[in-house]
């Protein structure tokens, strides 16, 4: 079974984290937006700041469809995070 996902960080989030795109190997302990995002934030730093309280302003989909946090993932799924600096 192939655990890989795409990430993709769009707007303000690129400068931010430093890259616009990764590959990730999906843990078995996630199983959704919201846990792929608690996932992230341990990474620290900015990390931390854009995915362990997010702005009500990102948007996220999956597979190019937008969806809330609780969405399921699994592997070969594309996410994408869309966030822009609101002044």
């Amino acid at each position: 079974m192939n655990s890989q996902i795409s990430i993709f960080y769009f707007g303000h989030l690129v400068d931010l984290l430093h890259r616009e795109s990764e590959i990730l190997f999906l843990p078995r302990t996630i199983s959704d937006v919201r846990g792929l995002m608690a996932h992230l934030a341990r990474r620290g730093d900015e990390w931390t700041q854009v995915f362990e309280n997010p702005r009500a302003s990102m948007r996220i989909t999956v597979n190019k469809a937008f969806v809330e946090a609780d969405a399921p993932l699994k592997g070969g799924d594309e996410i994408a995070f869309v966030a822009f600096q609101m002044a």
